[in-house]
This record gives structure tokens, sequence and C-alpha cells, in this order.
């Protein structure tokens, strides 16, 4: 990781632009390179290295498969998400609640649209809708480990809140811990018309998963939308309708 940053700019990269992986259960859709899908110009940002827009139809999902290594942080915008891994943990993952696992050494997990098996209710038709994004550690071999947290009340408030933060200055808000001191991932609820201010950082990734906004000295970005910022912040968003977005604030790159 290097804290060495390009010169300015903001390369806004539009939802149709994105890889997309659609299956009889799946349709995801890869800001950056994921699995069969491989551009070498376009491998991360900052410490982003995956921003996938996943949605799960009912009754299925990821099998167990293994990470090692790896901060990986899910935000559900609909639907619920069941998690289960190797260390133990298992927990129903909705919209306003945080989500974090540590892969360290290696972990196992599945996520599935299932959430009836653990609650005992009957079985539902919904799809579930969520953001999974993954950054490097900023020290390897660590023990795995999870956490989730429900910040909905936060977010009710109004602004950006950290959702995942590694960062000194976030030790007591209301975010779950990364393991990276360069790193926080900000989300924000916004009516028609509201605005947040994105902070200042060498790299920024602005997400919108739903909605559209206006991106201050750039372009609209409607859902889907992603804006990578370098060597600047302090732009104003304003949200053109209803819209959620996820901002990741990061202060060093991937060398």
């Amino acid at each position: 990781m290097t804290a060495v940053a390009p010169v300015p700019a903001v390369d806004v990269r539009r939802a149709t632009d994105r890889f997309a992986t659609r299956l009889s259960w799946l349709d995801s859709k890869h800001s950056f390179s994921f699995s069969r899908h491989y551009d070498p110009g376009n491998t991360h940002h900052g410490l982003l290295l995956v921003n996938n827009d996943d949605v799960v139809h009912p009754g299925t999902g990821f099998e167990t498969h293994p990470h090692e290594d790896m901060e990986i942080v899910t935000w559900v915008l609909r639907g619920s998400l069941v998690h289960q891994d190797s260390t133990g943990h298992s927990g129903v993952i909705y919209p306003g609640l945080a989500q974090r696992m540590s892969a360290g050494t290696g972990i196992l997990h599945s996520e599935k649209n299932d959430s009836w098996r653990l609650e005992n209710t009957a079985p539902h038709t919904d799809p579930v809708h969520f953001v999974q994004m993954w950054v490097l550690p900023d020290t390897e071999g660590i023990d795995p480990g999870y956490e989730q947290l429900e910040i909905g009340d936060e977010l009710l408030r109004g602004g950006l809140v950290p959702v995942a933060s590694g960062m000194d200055r976030h030790a007591g808000d209301a975010a779950i811990r990364i393991r990276n001191r360069y790193a926080t991932l900000h989300a924000a609820r916004l009516g028609p018309g509201d605005e947040v201010v994105l902070p200042d950082a060498p790299f920024l990734h602005v997400y919108v998963p739903a909605g559209a906004v206006d991106l201050e000295g750039s372009e609209r970005l409607d859902t889907g939308d992603a804006a990578r910022i370098t060597m600047t912040g302090g732009q104003r968003v304003t949200a053109a309708e209803a819209a959620e977005i996820l901002v990741w604030e990061m202060h060093a790159t991937l060398g």
C-alpha cells in the first residue's frame, strides 16, 4: 500500500459499463475485475478491490466457499441475507445492519436468501439485493473474525454515516471495525433535495445503489453509477430523487 496519489480526477463509471454475471439464481454487477471478468486497467480504485451489486433469488445463494486476507463488508438494500461461517457465526443481515467479515488466515462462509430457515417462518418469494465490497487488510495473517451492528437510527438522522472503518478518528462512532487504518465506508439515505458533503481524501469511491444524485462539478449519477475521485474531496452530493449512496474514503492505494 502507498499513500501516493495520481493527479486530481473524477472518473464517472456508468452502470451499463459494469461486468455482469447472470445465473438462474443470481444477477451480479461488478465494478472491478472479478472472477472470469478481467480487465488489467480496472482492478481497483484506492484500496477497493470489489464492489459487487448482487440480487439473489429466494431459496438460493452462495454455497460455502473460502476467503483469505480480505476485509469483506456487506450492505443490504432490500430483503435479508443469511450469513454462516466456519468460526461459528450465523445471522441474518437486513437493511440498516452493517456487517464485516475478516477472512484473515482463512475462513469458509455461505450467503443465502433463506432467512426463514433460521427464523422458523414460511418461505418467502422476495429477492435480496445487496452490495458486497472488499478491501485488503493492512496486516496479513490475522485471526478470522466477524462483526455486525445495527446503525439504522444513525442513518435516519441524515448525513454521511460511518459504516465500517479502520481509521482512528472513527473509533468512537457507531461503525464496525475493519483491519485497514486507511479506509472508511460511509453510507447515506437521502430524500429528494438532501445534500451531503464528501470527505477530503486522496481516493474516494462514490456508488449509487439506488436512486439518483447530482455530484457537484461533475455529472448526475443514476442507479448503478459510480464516481472514482482522486486527489480531491469536499464536493456536494445532492439527491435528485430518493437515493442511497455508499462512499469509500481511502487514504492510501494499492501499489
